[in-house]
């Protein structure tokens, strides 16, 4: 991890990211605090052009994403343009399509679905697919979590973007997932989890009970590239959140 491969991802800033005059606001505030880039996700409809252009204004890498699922079945020509003008190169989904999370067979049903895509983006387009987990992943089907069968039963062209938090609220050890995915994984998700009035509660990292020591030694063991910032809910100002995210990580270096 060095400080240019941290980034914020801007769904924790998505109140501040609807309009084009407030992401180039929020861009330039970003970059002040000391990001040097950012993960595009729930972002109003901005042209990417200007998104392009703001970013760069402001000294900002594009270094992943979060799209839809209708856009990646029938938008990708499109998708993958829009990565190429941002010189992005990891396509993120951000969650599990909602009819899939029900079953074994809907976790397998999508592990063959989004190959096929992921293969695509990786030989067509020279772009990389990244999934994004919660806790729900980890429910077990006849033994076996959802969580493994993507892991498992997905082509090695899909990678994981694991959220660090939700592995741990799902009831699974970090670092052992960090393990797993040994060799597919380039983008992560960094938050702390702490308890307050006897409530888990989503904290900047460095004030809940998450090991990062232990966590960001074994991203740099398994070849992690972008260290990307998120907090799904903030108690203070998100821009605030954020600085205090990347001072911790910056002691980390």
């Amino acid at each position: 991890m060095i400080k240019s491969n941290i980034a914020a991802q801007l769904y924790t800033l998505r109140d501040f990211t609807q309009t084009a005059e407030a992401l180039h606001s929020t861009f330039q505030k970003v970059s002040a605090i000391g990001y040097q880039a950012v993960q595009v996700s729930s972002i109003g409809p901005i042209d990417p052009q200007l998104v392009k252009e703001y970013a760069d204004e402001s000294g900002l890498a594009i270094c992943a994403t979060h799209v839809s699922w209708d856009r990646l079945k029938n938008d990708l020509e499109n998708l993958a343009a829009e990565h190429k003008l941002w010189n992005c190169k990891y396509i993120g989904l951000g969650a599990l399509p909602e009819e899939y999370r029900t079953s074994l067979e809907g976790y397998r049903t999508f592990a063959r679905e989004i190959s096929a895509i992921a293969r695509t983006l990786q030989d067509k387009y020279d772009l990389q697919f990244v999934y994004h987990n919660h806790n729900f992943e980890f429910e077990r089907f006849d033994g076996i979590t959802g969580m493994d069968v993507l892991l498992n039963e997905t082509d090695p062209s899909v990678s994981f973007e694991l959220d660090l938090y939700w592995v741990q609220a799902g009831g699974a050890h970090p670092i052992d997932w960090i393990r797993k995915v040994d060799g597919r994984m380039q983008v992560v998700h960094l938050k702390d989890m702490a308890i307050i009035d006897r409530t888990q509660v989503f904290a900047e990292i460095g004030e809940g009970n998450m090991n990062y020591p232990e966590i960001i030694n074994g991203c740099r063991e398994t070849g992690v590239e972008w260290y990307v910032v998120e907090q799904d809910v903030c108690r203070r100002d998100p821009f605030e959140s954020l600085e205090i995210s990347l001072r911790y990580l910056g002691g980390l270096l």
